[in-house]
């Protein structure tokens, strides 16, 4: 039985460092083979994190917007996609019938699709890639999720130009719960990392992050970009609804697409012989999304002079990793009594 890590399993060795500050590493880096990004983080395209508002964060700091499917109108897809042409991703379920109005996306200037599955290494989400990168091929596909070798390497050869790395470990996901199956996130990047460095088709971690540490080992382990779902969603400028509490907290609802709040105002309820595997929530927001991002820039720069890195690659070519106990997180928190 082969033992898998997640975030809080392992550590990074410091490196001797060259680099004279940390303002100097740079984080421009692919979000698929074709498309560059001055930053490596990625707003998850989910209904209670991206809009327009945050759409507008994103570009301006020289990330790429991908909107949700979940749309009332189809026009609200179109009219992201009219705002942010040629800077923007459009998202699909896989389908005979989602060709037409995602052709009629792409020919109004989005750069390509996100498609996205709960369990992407299926027949049919090669088969959806292999047509649309027939009818569209100056066009970027990005699938998902997969967490596996095996799964990210069948996405690049039916055409994939960029693969979105996690199955289970989102902040409002109960996949692995319900099912029994997920791989802990790190070593879902990391094992896809080793082909993906073959393949040289950027790896898209999508899911556990909490802090810029997560986002420094999951670039570390290989991934080329890092996709961010709870963390945006509590937001000012974040698609999510908001409430303000009794004492004048601001609030904001986050919530799995898989979840049965979701389910219910998207489908009318569960279908037939599924359950839930997502949640919903309410909690606090703290901030505005521009101090969320320079938040975890702030650490990524910070860590990759710890890691002796000027750039994402430096990072990964000199990552030196190591198991840890429970008693590492412990011994790394701050103790301020006792």
């Amino acid at each position: 039985m082969k033992k898998s890590y997640s975030f809080d399993d392992v550590a990074l060795v410091p490196q001797f460092n060259n680099v004279p500050s940390r303002t100097q590493p740079q984080l421009n880096t692919w979000l698929t083979k074709n498309v560059k990004m001055a930053i490596p983080l990625v707003c998850a395209n989910m209904d209670t994190t991206i809009g327009e508002a945050l759409g507008s964060v994103l570009v301006q700091n020289g990330s790429v917007p991908i909107m949700h499917r979940f749309t009332a109108s189809q026009e609200v897809q179109r009219d992201f996609v009219k705002k942010f042409a040629q800077k923007t991703f459009i998202s699909s379920g896989i389908g005979e019938d989602k060709f037409d109005f995602v052709s009629e996306l792409l020919d109004l200037g989005a750069l390509g699709v996100c498609i996205d599955v709960a369990h992407g290494h299926s027949d049919r989400m090669l088969d959806f890639i292999k047509e649309l990168k027939k009818r569209h091929p100056d066009k970027e596909v990005i699938a998902g999720n997969v967490c596996t070798a095996m799964g990210y390497q069948d996405l690049v050869n039916a055409g994939a130009d960029a693969v979105k790395v996690g199955v289970g470990p989102g902040a409002a996901c109960t996949t692995r719960m319900v099912t029994g199956f997920g791989v802990p996130q790190f070593s879902a990047i990391y094992e896809c990392a080793k082909i993906a460095e073959k393949l040289r088709v950027p790896l898209i971690a999508d899911g556990g992050i909490r802090t810029s540490r997560d986002v420094v080992l999951a670039l570390a382990a290989g991934a080329s970009s890092v996709m961010i779902g709870k963390l945006f969603a509590l937001t000012l400028e974040s698609a999510a609804p908001k409430r303000k509490t009794a004492s004048g907290e601001m609030q904001a609802k986050f919530r799995g697409q898989a979840s049965q709040d979701f389910q219910d105002d998207y489908f009318g309820g569960l279908k037939s012989k599924t359950v839930a595997e997502g949640v919903d929530f309410w909690a606090g927001v703290p901030h505005s999304a521009q101090t969320l991002i320079d938040t975890l820039l702030g650490g990524l720069r910070s860590g990759m002079t710890y890691g002796g890195a000027r750039s994402i690659k430096e990072l990964q070519r000199k990552a030196e990793f190591v198991s840890v106990t429970p008693s590492y997180m412990l011994e790394s928190r701050p103790r301020t009594c006792g």
